[in-house]
């Protein structure tokens, strides 16, 4: 579980609607309008589909699911995983990675290739191959929430001008003016709040969580290549310890 993302996400919802809450006296009814809502999230997600097959905007929910569901892996821990590979191939020899297991397929992989004693080209391009796979699903997802952040503000503004449209037909109703402009003015808060709170943040934690996979992914597959070359662990980490932070290395 990825605690910060989720807790960032939970603490700005919190700061908005508890100032809401505390401003309104305690009456949050004035802020609920189905209709506003209908307005932002039902015609956001109808463009989505549009602009979406429908099978690039299930698999962003299930990234956004999965971004908050897993832990980040850190660099330190891949370089250890690749670390004691070498200790296990210098002690039983490369065959014996073939029986490693791991739910980490691409780790799996790169096992599965030291134990072939695969030509270090075919590892680079099996590399490129896999950081290509990877930014492809992940730029999906990162589409559709990016443009989801942008759609959700413009029909809250559709909403409000709805509601104008609304006031200003019945003025010589006064009361009607009040809910009208009411309504005007909380698609235009829902489509600001889904923007910046949810939306777009989901985009950005999609687009760093591929910055670290690839970098995850790097590690792996260099790893792999010095162990072929030399399974001295300790030449191993100290190759692999440069995509470490300096106050991380030993």
């Amino acid at each position: 579980m990825d605690f910060p993302s989720l807790l960032g996400m939970l603490v700005g919802l919190v700061m908005v609607f508890g100032s809401i809450f505390l401003h309104s006296s305690g009456n949050m009814s004035m802020y609920w309008d189905p209709f506003a809502l209908m307005i932002v999230l039902g015609g956001s997600l109808a463009s989505i589909m549009v602009a979406f097959p429908f099978e690039e905007v299930r698999q962003a929910i299930h990234a956004a699911f999965k971004v908050f569901a897993s832990r980040k892996v850190r660099v330190r821990e891949v370089v250890g995983t690749m670390v004691k590979i070498a200790e296990i191939s210098r002690r039983e020899g490369i065959v014996a990675l073939e029986h490693i297991k791991t739910e980490n397929v691409v780790l799996k992989k790169a096992c599965q290739l030291i134990a072939d004693n695969a030509d270090p080209e075919l590892i680079r391009r099996t590399l490129t191959i896999e950081i290509n796979a990877m930014k492809r699903r992940h730029k999906v997802a990162h589409d559709v929430f990016k443009r989801l952040g942008a759609l959700t503000p413009a029909y809250g503004m559709m909403g409000t001008l709805i509601g104008l449209v609304q006031m200003l037909s019945q003025l010589s109703n006064p009361a009607s003016i009040g809910p009208a402009m009411a309504m005007a003015l909380l698609t235009t808060l829902y489509g600001s709040v889904f923007s910046t709170m949810i939306f777009l943040p989901m985009g950005a934690k999609l687009q760093a969580r591929t910055l670290q996979e690839q970098l995850s992914l790097e590690v792996i597959f260099e790893g792999a290549k010095s162990i072929l070359v030399n399974n001295n662990p300790t030449l191993v980490y100290e190759k692999l310890s440069s995509y470490m932070p300096p106050s991380e290395r030993k």
